[in-house]
């Protein structure tokens, strides 16, 4: 069953580095063991370093498949699924809860460059999951505006949400796989297992070290304008303890097949228009990985001086972001938390 996919956030794809290894924590107890599979209309991967033999996987897929029953728009019969449709009396269990308030935290620092109510627009524009794409102009995106914005819904002390309008949609598919990182993550945590890294769908984080080689796990960033030939990185960096994602606008398009016009994936919530700057792509590291995801996404939106200004107010996100200059040139934006990340 389909799972969350990236309607307006498509991710650059990670390489994880120095993973194919067989050495364990302890060579009379520990081994590094790996668990990966479907999940959320993508794949996940883990790999930990662990002295107990029990198969972690059944648990996984199980965290997997409570989180896609909750916020899976690819799933009617989800949670979200129903909410959208109008149902007000769905009671919404801790995972959703936890997401609408980071959302709401997030969309609220953003100044509303973050919007998960957007959901209406991403599928107007054809990124939704049937795909299917109405024509649009100022008149018909102004008209769908109406159904947008996070201080049109609410939680209730019910634990059921309110739609000031009926045709809200929401869409959490920037947000919900980095939480699903974060889930897992206290899972291991919780379980006494502290040497790990988590995948799922390009999302990850990372704990504690990689034990066989005595040093912090390593993370390859794909460079974005890499030719077929071979594999190429724009950057490598240590990352203990965080959570990170990359949201960008170079892979994922809509062609109108009448005009032949191409439309990028990136929907701005204050103009209702797909967001067509000069950022090719953001990446984000944060203490959660469903922060760095949501901070992914936000940059992609924001223009790039204004995604300067906002990291400054920041100083715990860490961030990479590449752009196009006016002669068409990439260059590279990186905060001061992110240069001391980088693989020397």
């Amino acid at each position: 069953m389909m799972g969350f996919r990236k309607s307006f956030s498509i991710l650059v794809v990670f390489t994880l580095l120095g993973m194919g290894f067989t050495g364990c924590k302890s060579q009379e107890k520990s081994r590094t063991m790996t668990i990966s599979g479907e999940a959320q209309g993508s794949t996940y991967s883990i790999k930990y370093i662990s002295d107990e033999q029990e198969d972690l996987k059944p648990a996984i897929d199980s965290i997997l498949l409570a989180i896609d029953m909750s916020m899976s728009t690819y799933r009617p019969d989800s949670d979200i699924s129903r909410i959208n449709a109008g149902d007000s009396t769905v009671v919404v269990d801790e995972n959703f809860r936890n997401v609408f308030l980071g959302s709401q935290k997030i969309w609220k620092e953003s100044g509303g460059s973050f919007d998960p109510t957007i959901g209406t627009l991403v599928r107007a524009w054809g990124f939704g999951p049937d795909h299917h794409r109405i024509p649009l102009d100022s008149t018909r995106v102004d008209s769908l505006l109406q159904y947008c914005g996070f201080e049109k819904v609410a939680l209730t002390p019910q634990n059921t949400i309110w739609k000031k309008d009926k045709n809200i949609y929401f869409d959490f598919n920037s947000i919900a796989q980095g939480y699903t990182v974060d889930v897992i993550v206290n899972f291991f945590l919780d379980r006494g297992i502290d040497d790990f890294i988590v995948e799922v769908g390009g999302e990850l984080a990372a704990h504690g070290r990689n034990t066989e080689k005595d040093k912090n796990w390593v993370v390859g960033i794909d460079d974005p304008l890499q030719g077929t030939e071979g594999r190429t990185f724009i950057a490598k960096i240590n990352i203990n303890n965080l959570g990170m994602a990359t949201s960008g606008n170079y892979r994922k398009t809509i062609t109108d097949s009448i005009t032949g016009e191409k439309y990028v994936h990136t929907v701005d919530p204050k103009t209702g228009f797909t967001k067509k700057g000069s950022v090719v792509s953001t990446t984000v590291l944060a203490e959660t990985c469903m922060e760095a995801d949501a901070y992914a996404t936000t940059f992609m939106v924001m223009d790039l001086e204004r995604s300067k200004e906002f990291l400054k107010t920041k100083p715990e996100l860490h961030a990479f972001i590449l752009y196009m200059d006016e002669n068409n040139e990439m260059q590279k934006y990186m905060t001061e938390g992110f240069k001391a990340l980088l693989l020397k």
